[in-house]
């Protein structure tokens, strides 16, 4: 009678080898700080940009990369924290223009309401938006990628018949929502009000996701739905309060966007949604959910920032710029791929 040969010691022989190469040692060190790489690609971008552009460094590009970066950081969060449970949302863009066009419509429309009331009934659309994704997605069981393709032309729709295709000028519009275009003066560098509230945003995603049950729900859901249904997690709940949260958050945005822009139109930030599913994959969350960092995104968004605003300066075309920002998303899915092989 023959035995087969146990193979639990040649499985733990290979784990070992394989960590010991060069190659598994940084790649179990980017599985563990996912926000090490974009960090990294930021600080060769920032000494390479400033090296070939002595303007690059100066206080004033710098703060205005860091108010372009306002937007698509926020819309970015929001973005996040959907796609750490294994989602995407494609209408996040959508959703911010449609609940900024409810502000500002209800703000100056004759008879319109007090400014306070607009902002919140503008806050109320974009959890509205957010509770339409969650329930095609958690009720009708409906990819992600589908059903938010699906919100994204009915938002558009929405927006454009709601507002009559009519830009709001920032002269029409009260001043609390053209408020967080406010500049603030620190230490000889200009930044808006919208930056501060952004970077005040990351700060409690990142208590939130790091620090609470709900937090490591969410990532557990990215994980594994099956096993965190088993381990007693109520994942449709979780995944409902995620599509709630984002919308929260895509009404901040749109309170941004309004004061940066210092106007409300219907065809305002175009690129947003691509822009943010670029800052979240080159942050180093994963697509496939469960893995990522809340302040990789805004290292991502940064990026983005750093790249059109360097190459800008370099005198490249836009064109250019979009090809640089691709290349920087298929490498950064790459890495992903090849850093999720150590788990």
């Amino acid at each position: 009678m023959t035995s087969n040969p146990p193979t639990d010691g040649i499985h733990l022989a290979t784990e070992f080898l394989d960590r010991s190469t060069p190659a598994s040692r940084i790649r179990h060190l980017l599985l563990r700080y996912p926000a090490l790489s974009p960090a990294i690609v930021l600080l060769i971008a920032v000494i390479i940009f400033g090296l070939l552009n002595e303007r690059f460094l100066l206080p004033n590009n710098l703060s205005l990369i860091v108010q372009q970066v306002a937007i698509v950081g926020t819309v970015a969060a929001a973005q996040t924290i959907i796609i750490l449970t294994a989602g995407i949302d494609l209408s996040v863009g959508a959703a911010m223009v449609l609940s900024s066009m409810v502000m500002a419509q209800l703000a100056t429309e004759a008879g319109g309401l007090p400014a306070a009331v607009a902002l919140v009934v503008g806050f109320l659309a974009a959890v509205g938006a957010g509770a339409l994704n969650g329930a095609l997605v958690t009720r009708l069981k409906l990819p992600p990628f589908i059903a938010t393709l699906g919100t994204l032309n009915i938002f558009i729709a929405l927006t454009l018949l709601y507002s009559g295709g009519q830009t709001i000028i920032g002269a029409d519009l009260p001043e609390l929502l053209t408020w967080t275009g406010s500049i603030i003066d620190i230490a000889g560098v200009r930044i808006t009000t919208g930056v501060l509230i952004m970077v005040v945003l990351y700060l409690v995603l990142a208590f939130v996701l790091g620090q609470t049950a709900w937090g490591r729900h969410v990532y557990a859901v990215g994980d594994d739905k099956d096993a965190a249904r088993l381990a007693g997690i109520p994942v449709t709940r979780v995944l409902m309060s995620v599509y709630l949260t984002a919308g929260a958050i895509l009404a901040i945005a749109a309170w941004l966007q309004i004061g940066r822009s210092d106007a409300a139109g219907p065809n305002a930030a175009v690129d947003v949604n691509l822009d943010s599913i670029t800052a979240v994959v080159i942050g180093g969350t994963s697509l496939f959910g469960g893995r990522g960092i809340i302040w990789g995104t805004l290292l991502g968004a940064l990026i983005v920032g750093v790249f059109r605003n360097g190459l800008s300066l370099a005198g490249v075309d836009s064109l250019y710029q979009t090809f640089a920002v691709g290349v920087l998303v298929i490498a950064a899915v790459s890495i992903d791929h090849w850093i999720r092989k150590a788990k």
